[in-house]
């Protein structure tokens, strides 16, 4: 996937450092799907979906899901993009796993998005790491490490109002292009054109902060009540005295969290589905002795849907946490990081747990991907 290049050597010159264009990255790629079935995915309920138009010097922006009859006429200038198309296709669960040099927490989801000739999304930059691997067709892409940031007013696409691009290459199916964040870049179709963009994660610090307080508040406990058996009378009843300020100051001083709190939260955070995805258990679950068999047989996988991580102490699936205690740990991590195991023979305790997580819909029987 990086040519010549070592993950390890990658890992230290380039990611978040600089750009690598890699020719014949997947050598006979094509991509996974064609235009009408991202369009047939564009349409369903639980899939994120853009349509991106210029027209008449104006950049326009509709979210899906959308009627197949949307795409009867458009403008010139157009791009369907769709998320999380590993959610849907095995195909794309598989790619990202060739990506696995990057631990799965930091891992985002796979967006495809079409184009015909000169279509696309404008220059822009993105605040996290990006791969973009050409599929069907062909696409320019300029870049620039531009420090100029500023935006169009009132688009409603983040899209820089000055590009000055730097480099410029021509991607063919199979080759993909690296991009640090912050990295200013602009794609253009030549002729029908796919992209598959993998994304990682860059929580904001001031999203984790929040996230994190959400966290305390549900996981807090601090005894004790507001006392103020000095009480003076005040001048002005209606004002918050300093005294009563104090008091409260000293409360919130006394909120502590440990490194624990911080491994429980991060897991948490970043197994938790996003909120637009939903599991589908089993119409007619087999037993728990028939499931045994079955995956000692035949092996199980995680749903494309789930994120299973773990740390020292705990695992995690889908912003659930379990203690490895009384489980089969080895078996259980490597569930996570292969995301299946052929065959799936592991002890009753840990068979069990498999068996909730069967009826629930996070994991299925058999293999996800032959081959």
């Amino acid at each position: 996937m990086l040519g010549d290049i070592e993950p390890s050597e990658f890992l230290r010159d380039y990611w978040h450092k600089r750009p690598l264009l890699i020719r014949n990255a997947i050598p006979g790629f094509n991509g996974l799907l064609n235009p009408e079935e991202l369009v047939e995915l564009a349409s369903l309920e639980d899939a994120q979906s853009r349509l991106v138009t210029f027209d008449r010097n104006r950049w326009s922006l509709e979210n899906g899901p959308f009627e197949k009859r949307r795409f009867r006429k458009l403008p010139e200038c157009w791009t369907l993009l769709v998320q999380g198309v590993n959610h849907f296709l095995p195909e794309g669960a598989k790619l990202l796993g060739q990506f696995d040099f990057i631990p799965h927490a930091r891992l985002d989801d796979l967006m495809v998005s079409f184009a015909p000739d000169g279509g696309g999304v404008g220059p822009h930059f993105d605040s996290y790491d990006v791969f973009l691997l050409q599929g069907m067709g062909s696409r320019r892409w300029q870049i620039s490490a531009q420090q100029d940031c500023e935006l169009i007013p009132d688009a409603p696409l983040r899209i820089l109002a000055r590009f000055e691009p730097e480099q410029e290459w021509i991607l063919e199916p199979g080759d993909m292009l690296y991009l640090p964040p912050k990295y200013a870049h602009n794609g253009v179709a030549m002729g029908n054109s796919m992209t598959y963009s993998i994304g990682f994660r860059a929580p904001s610090h001031q999203e984790l902060a929040t996230q994190f307080l959400v966290y305390l508040q549900d996981h807090l406990e601090m005894a004790g009540m507001y006392e103020d058996p000095d009480l003076q009378i005040q001048e002005h009843p209606a004002e918050i005295g300093a005294v009563m300020q104090e008091k409260v100051s000293r409360i919130l001083d006394r909120i502590r969290w440990k490194d624990d709190d911080i491994e429980r939260f991060l897991g948490m955070y970043l197994s938790e589905p996003k909120p637009h995805l939903f599991f589908d258990p089993p119409a007619r679950p087999a037993s728990e002795m028939r499931f045994r068999g079955q995956i000692e047989k035949s092996g199980v996988h995680l749903d494309l849907k789930s994120q299973m991580l773990f740390t020292r102490k705990h695992l995690f699936i889908n912003g659930e946490i379990l203690s490895f205690d009384g489980l089969d740990r080895a078996f259980l991590m490597a569930l996570a990081d292969q995301r299946g195991l052929f065959p799936a023979k592991t002890d009753l305790a840990t068979s069990s747990l498999l068996y909730q997580w069967y009826k629930d819909g996070y994991i299925r029987i058999g293999r996800q991907i032959d081959g």
